[in-house]
């Protein structure tokens, strides 16, 4: 059976942090869910209106991972939602994949108390918004247990394979690498 993605998109959001996981991860045959904060038409932070298949608040699915895109004031709006924090401590709690990108993990995981502990990387100057609990790291994408995060729009490919190979398999990735003819 394959595994299942919500991706949640804010006012605002990245549309290279958002798209090039959903598309990644379709390729990779993963079940993937684009749910917008506050209506189905969502708009970019560069202006790209994207339709969501449908407004967060109506998801009742068990997804195997939660996908937070970074963007300005994209992070900042999916930060201040009782919901989406909601989702991240359920995800967290049951040990499911959450992963989020640029301002995403500083502004939307930190608050949440779910990267205490743990290494995160984030876009380069949002770190000083995480807690001196958090261990950061300049790695381009951090991967520790079931938290993923990176640091914006040029690793976002790199994120998105990681997540395809944790969710479809080391093969499935390496396949989607070679056939997209990403180096590295």
């Amino acid at each position: 059976m394959p595994k299942k993605a919500l991706i949640i998109l804010a006012e605002g959001f990245e549309e290279i942090e958002a798209l090039t996981p959903i598309d990644v991860l379709r390729r990779a045959e993963v079940e993937v869910v684009i749910a917008g904060l506050t209506g189905k038409t969502v708009r970019g932070s560069h202006g790209v209106r994207l339709a969501a298949d449908l407004v967060l608040n109506e998801y009742k699915g068990e997804p195997d991972a939660l996908i937070l895109p970074g963007g300005m004031p994209g992070s900042a709006n999916l930060g201040q939602s009782k919901e989406v924090a909601g989702w991240i401590k359920k995800m967290a709690d049951e040990g499911k994949m959450v992963a989020a990108i640029c301002a995403a993990p500083a502004l939307v995981l930190a608050p949440t108390g779910i990267l205490d502990g743990r290494k995160a990387t984030c876009y380069p100057g949002c770190e000083r918004h995480f807690p001196s609990a958090v261990k950061f790291t300049q790695d381009r994408v951090c991967v520790d247990g079931n938290l993923i995060t990176s640091q914006g729009p040029g690793s976002a490919f790199e994120f998105a394979l990681i997540l395809a190979e944790h969710l479809a398999g080391r093969e499935k990735a390496r396949t989607l690498r070679e056939g997209m003819l990403v180096k590295g």
